[in-house]
């Protein structure tokens, strides 16, 4: 393989293009790499902000429970008063049969 000595050789073109593609390679590369880890820190925030919604569902969720479980509460409050009321007027017939009252 011949080498060349003088400035006139036909590879000194070549090299130093190859050494600008490799500078630009360089540079695309940090590019590359630095929007890589904003993915990754994108990718983080994302499933920190699903986790809270998730939270936030969760707590939604047994709020709407509440609220309808509600109204079977009154229910079953009115239903037992009545009962208590139709007991305490059935014991105060019979006290008033028995004659106590």
């Amino acid at each position: 393989m011949t080498e060349c000595k003088d400035t006139a050789c036909p590879l000194v073109p070549r090299i130093e293009a190859l050494e600008r593609d490799s500078e630009h390679n360089k540079e695309a590369h940090k590019d590359f790499y630095s929007r890589l880890e904003n993915s990754h820190t994108a990718v983080a925030l994302i499933e920190e902000r699903m986790s809270q919604i998730k939270a936030d569902t969760e707590e939604i969720k047994e709020a709407v429970q509440e609220m309808k479980d509600k109204p079977a509460k009154r229910w079953d409050g009115i239903v037992e008063k009545a009962i208590w009321a139709i007991i305490a007027a059935v014991i105060a017939f019979l006290l008033a049969r028995v004659g106590l009252v």
